[in-house]
């Protein structure tokens, strides 16, 4: 889908819009393991962004949140996804942090990738450190994709689960996805 909107908008949308398609694209072929397919879309998007900050031209304000900054949070997720843990903290560190009081759910999120990103590069140290800011900022949210990402870090830490540091991040991690999943105000 994300390809169709591209190839059928390539020459009507602007190129904001366009850059979008591609990470979207990226992000669809990183979640199904093409990492060539994903770095493709993800490059072009890179190409077509660069373009747009150079010469926004008119472009739809509902776009102006993709910036070079939100693409490389994305590429973080599409390289931990891919398995890629070194790749995913070099764009972590291109990444521009948000205020938690602004976007609080998506800034959980985000602290969530790096955490699952260290884990597969075997950090347990910077693991540990964004998955509980990470717990600490979701256990404040309801919503289905918050308590998916808690179950990731959950998963992935599982190999260190005797570690006591692990045990009490799997704690707060499981009763933060039980409040959100039974309703309880948050």
């Amino acid at each position: 889908m994300a390809q169709g909107a591209f190839d059928r908008s390539r020459h009507r949308a602007a190129p904001r819009v366009l850059a979008f398609a591609k990470l979207i694209e990226a992000r669809a072929h990183a979640r199904l393991g093409d990492a060539r397919s994903a770095a493709a879309a993800l490059a072009i998007s890179e190409k077509v962004l660069e373009g747009a900050e150079a010469d926004p031209g008119d472009e739809p304000a509902w776009i102006s949140y993709y910036t070079p900054a939100r693409m490389a949070a994305d590429a973080v997720e599409i390289h931990r996804d891919l398995g890629l843990p070194a790749a995913a903290l070099r764009w972590n560190q291109r990444a521009a942090p948000m205020r938690e009081s602004d976007f609080t759910r998506s800034v959980g999120l985000r602290m969530n990738v790096p955490a699952t990103a260290h884990l597969q590069h075997r950090d347990l140290d910077q693991a540990l450190a964004h998955g509980q800011r990470a717990i600490v900022i979701l256990s404040r949210v309801r919503s289905t994709r918050a308590t998916d990402y808690l179950a990731d870090v959950v998963r992935a830490i599982a190999p260190w689960r005797r570690d006591p540091r692990v045990i009490e991040l799997s704690r707060l991690a499981h009763k933060a996805i039980a409040r959100s999943t039974s309703g309880a105000a948050s």
